[in-house]
């Protein structure tokens, strides 16, 4: 496998994840936030669910129940949140708040699942944490509705950071079919109750269901092979990326404006994922995924 394959497939991830973000934020400006995460799974699982068939049904274990429970479980929390925050605050502000999550992700990974700090890799997030100071230069404040927004974006942050750690440690072992499969049915089914008694969306918005569904997925897809190949906390640091996609959906489809200080934070954060990228050295024992 091509070195610099796992990087494009990572880098890719994150994009399709931002246009399911923007997808979302559509959604929610005339459906309830906790209908809208639902549809995203519901419309997910059918497509996860069409790829499990193609790639031959692989089998799920019992000894795979708990950890993908787990991770299932913060995905329904952290698209819960994120979802919440996206839909009071701007699409490129929202995803740069949320780029503490690849600064929780070295500590966590080492805890978890025993990946080392390295050096370079942390002047590599906090490189990107510069370009996201920079970055929130000039925005409003935080007050009034801004306020529990932020705090959604925090707290998001810390579960994405988990769900992608638990994600490091199944893409090897269980590939990406099964994760992306686990990653829609299980947060479908614990968000089902809270969809109960919400009015049917309406036709011309099944579209954007199934954006957000097929975006999701395929974001899960790439990211799930890029792990099985590369440390987390490495990848963790591309999530930066997301900056330039969520600018670029923001001013398509919301008409939201990009301050200056957002494209000279995202100069910064380019940066910082190039010297990820270059400090990065394969796993030993990790193959990958089919």
């Amino acid at each position: 496998m091509s070195r610099a394959l796992p990087y494009l497939q990572a880098a890719g991830g994150v994009a399709a994840l931002c246009a399911l973000d923007a997808a979302v934020k559509h959604l929610t400006l005339g459906h309830a936030l906790l209908l809208v995460v639902f549809g995203r799974y519901a419309t997910g699982t059918v497509f996860a669910l069409a790829v499990w068939q193609w790639q031959g049904r692989p089998p799920f274990t019992r000894e795979m129940l708990v950890p993908h429970l787990v991770r299932g479980v913060l995905i329904a929390l952290t698209a819960t949140l994120f979802f919440y925050a996206i839909h009071r605050l701007p699409l490129a502000e929202a995803i740069t708040l949320s780029f503490t999550a690849p600064l929780m992700i070295p500590p966590l990974a080492q805890l978890f699942i025993g990946e080392k700090m390295r050096g370079p890799v942390l002047g590599a997030a906090a490189l990107g944490f510069v370009g996201v100071m920079v970055t929130v230069q000039g925005a409003p404040s935080f007050s009034g509705e801004r306020l529990p927004a932020l705090a959604a974006i925090l707290a998001a942050s810390l579960t994405y950071a988990l769900s992608a750690i638990a994600m490091r440690s199944r893409a090897a072992l269980d590939g990406a079919t099964r994760l992306t499969l686990s990653g829609s049915l299980i947060p479908l089914a614990l968000l089902a109750p809270f969809a109960v008694g919400e009015p049917f969306p309406a036709v011309e918005s099944w579209g954007w269901f199934a954006a957000a569904g097929l975006f999701g997925n395929l974001g899960i897809q790439l990211l799930a092979r890029a792990y099985a190949e590369v440390e987390v906390q490495v990848l963790g640091v591309l999530e930066f990326t997301a900056l330039f996609w969520a600018a670029l959906f923001g001013w398509l489809l919301f008409d939201e404006g990009v301050r200056p200080q957002v494209w000279l934070g995202a100069a910064i954060i380019a940066s910082a994922c190039l010297l990820a990228a270059r400090s990065s050295r394969k796993v030993d024992g990790i193959v990958p995924v089919a």
